[in-house]
């Protein structure tokens, strides 16, 4: 059996043979329509012959045809009507439908000649655009002009070298065009050139009857005044010299039609601003956009809630996305500027509806991060209320028996500051979003976190405290608590807290332990980091509580035997 890879060249040489054939066979179906046309319009209309060549070019037509695919099958009523269309053919022959029907050809080809971009595909429809210009010009009009002028010799001349165009349009290469390609007309260049040849042809005759002009001195006229016209409405249009042209009347004229699109868009950005609920938010603009000029009634549904405003027309507009359905009724009949022009409005109140949406969640997501922060923090700072509750309990145990003097001290100095500050945690836990802090004293402070850490082996000492200077209660505490508890649960032989006041105030933790562990120094108090001594969510919460109260806590040094902790801040 031969190997896969071998027969892929054999694959591809079949895939480009079909290709290839495929796109002969259109060609073939192009140059066989226009040789029967050809055929059929020198025989004259009144020859049978040409009436049946006219069916055939018909039908190789549809084979050709931009609208619909050739292997559709067609309804019954497609095909009565195609009956009827093709015995009013053989019927109502003359020449000016000849006339018509080649207009009508040339408007399609020239929709499809802007509407490709490969070279050598723009360049074949030049040609049966060409072909069928020449064709009108030199064989049709003279027979329907009032005073033709074509010589026989002319005429018989064009019957041989016309078809040279046949044999053009099939000795030029294809390029590759994918076979799902939807075939597409432009509609506007297709009317423009149809008109525009009717604009010629009836000029021409008009010169020929009013100033009794020949044929193809009228048709030279006719040519160069439209050929002058178009060019003064192109330069009308689109000026190179830096000017505004037609195009910007007209433009102006689609964004205008009933309010403009900038007052719409300062009605919305002033009700984003001053509605903050997104269903008020809707309301108030469907009420707006209910009450403009081209607008006779609004109806929505977006969620649960839907409603309706103003009167329903006949000339509706909907629009729909993933948070609300619309459907504008306008006054007036719905022209497709009007159309395009409802439905902007339509867009553009979509769109903030769902900015709104957004904002309201990112609202709601900010509160239940705020209340995750706030106990994750609070979690740590009743932590360490615990852990001084331990210690009271463990010395009242150890005292249990004989009424202490020092015992009852302690107990005093510490049971009102836990209530306090179990308190002020139960309180911050009530109102996440609260964002004062608690300035006092920082010799008061200081005093008190020496009292609560006597008989630990923790040493206190103060710099340059001035008596006005102040701290922040909360952060100071939960610092203070987080970073003198980790260093003692590292059993530390020595831990000594600093406070420096200067330019600014510094808070400094240092303990005689192990240092940190290099992997985990990177994203410490940057991220929760696992540590069985418990660094890591405690120093995370403790760092974002700083940042948010302007202060940072960093690890200055990272030795064995001397690792620092430090809080650094503006001075109060």
């Amino acid at each position: 059996m031969q190997p896969a890879h071998l027969s892929e060249p054999v694959f591809a040489r079949l895939a480009n043979s079909v290709w290839a054939f495929s796109q002969d066979y259109w060609r073939l179906v192009v140059a066989a329509m226009l040789a029967t046309l050809h055929v059929a319009v020198f025989r004259g209309v009144a020859d049978p012959w040409a009436r049946a060549l006219l069916l055939v070019h018909l039908g190789l037509l549809l084979l050709w045809q931009p609208f619909l695919r050739a292997e559709q099958r067609i309804s019954p009523m497609q095909g009565f009507i195609l009956s009827l269309v093709a015995f009013g053919v053989m019927l109502a022959l003359d020449w000016w439908l000849l006339a018509f029907w080649v207009v009508v050809l040339a408007g399609l080809v020239g929709g499809k000649v802007y509407q490709h971009h490969a070279r050598w595909q723009r360049l074949s429809y030049l040609v049966v655009l060409a072909y069928l210009l020449a064709l009108l010009a030199v064989v049709i009009l003279p027979e329907i002009a009032p005073s033709p002028e074509i010589s026989p010799e002319i005429r018989s001349a064009a019957e041989y070298l016309l078809p040279l165009a046949f044999v053009l349009i099939l000795a030029l290469p294809a390029e590759p065009e994918p076979a799902d390609t939807a075939q597409v007309i432009d509609f506007f260049y297709s009317m423009f050139l149809m008109l525009l040849l009717g604009v010629v042809i009836l000029g021409s005759f008009t010169f020929m009857t009013l100033r009794r002009t020949g044929y193809l001195e009228a048709l030279t006229y006719t040519v160069f005044l439209t050929a002058g016209a178009v060019l003064l409405v192109g330069l009308a249009w689109n000026p190179r010299s830096g000017f505004a042209g037609l195009n910007v009347f007209f433009v102006r004229y689609l964004f205008s039609i009933g309010l403009p699109v900038e007052q719409w868009l300062h009605f919305l950005a002033e009700l984003l601003q001053r509605e903050a609920r997104p269903e008020r938010f809707l309301v108030e603009a469907l009420s707006g956009l209910a009450r403009l000029p081209s607008v006779s009634g609004v109806s929505w549904k977006a969620a649960e809630a839907s409603g309706e405003k103003g009167e329903r027309t006949p000339h509706a507009v909907d629009f729909e996305n993933s948070a609300v359905s619309l459907r504008i009724y306008s006054r007036y009949r719905l022209s497709p500027a009007l159309l395009w022009h409802l439905h902007l409005l339509g867009q553009l109140l979509g769109e903030f509806y769902m900015a709104k949406l957004r904002e309201e969640q990112l609202r709601q997501a900010s509160y239940v991060q705020a209340v995750h922060e706030t106990g994750a923090r609070m979690t740590h700072d009743i932590k360490n209320l615990l852990q001084s509750l331990n210690v009271l309990c463990s010395v009242a145990a150890r005292d249990h028996e004989r009424d202490s003097t020092q015992l009852q001290a302690l107990i005093r100095r510490q049971l009102p500051l836990i209530t306090q500050r179990l308190s002020e945690t139960l309180a911050k836990l009530q109102r996440p979003n609260a964002a004062g802090e608690t300035y006092v004293p920082a010799q008061a402070w200081w005093d008190a976190l020496g009292r609560q850490y006597r008989g630990e082996g923790v040493e206190f000492e103060a710099r340059k405290l001035p008596q006005d200077a102040r701290v922040p209660r909360s952060l100071f505490d939960s610092v203070a608590d987080n970073l003198i508890r980790n260093a003692l649960a590292k059993r530390a032989t020595r831990v000594h807290v600093s406070l420096d006041w200067d330019s600014s105030i510094a808070l400094r933790v240092r303990d005689s332990g192990s240092a940190v562990p290099r992997e985990m120094e990177s994203t410490l108090m940057r991220a929760p980091v696992e540590s069985a001594s418990g660094l890591g969510i405690g120093l995370y919460q403790a760092a974002r509580q700083a940042e948010s109260s302007g202060y940072q806590l960093a690890l200055e040094s990272n030795l064995d035997g001397d690792v620092c902790f430090a809080l650094t801040g503006p001075a109060a």
